[in-house]
């Protein structure tokens, strides 16, 4: 069993940053894919970001240039740098871990920008 717990949501005006992180526990060997999700009112769930084990990455190009992922394998743990937010990245923000060939979801952590 993999139980993932999100923190460092917030509130932010634009142009601030935030991070958040991802810790993953359980009886956890080696943790495939790990990446960021978010949804906003009224829409689907989108990628944000993910970083492979060998640490790949891939970001939606919403964010490219302003969102930073990173991951420490040693804490099972996931990262996610928020620079330059803008009112348009406000949504509940879900971390995701692939193992074993099977996904696992956070109950997700709000972030919103605003002034």
């Amino acid at each position: 069993q993999v139980r993932l717990v999100e923190s460092g949501g917030g509130l932010v005006q634009p142009g601030g940053s935030l991070r958040l992180s991802c810790a993953a526990s359980g009886s956890i060997f080696s943790i495939d894919a790990m990446g960021w999700y978010r949804q906003a009112p009224g829409k689907e769930r989108e990628l944000v970001a993910e970083v492979t084990s060998t640490g790949t990455t891939n970001y939606a190009d919403s964010v490219k240039g302003r969102f930073t992922i990173s991951r420490d394998n040693a804490k099972n743990t996931v990262y996610l740098q928020m620079n330059s937010l803008k009112p348009e990245d406000t949504a509940v923000y879900f971390c995701k871990v692939v193992y074993y060939g099977r996904d696992h979801w956070g109950n997700g952590t709000l972030v919103t920008v605003s002034s």
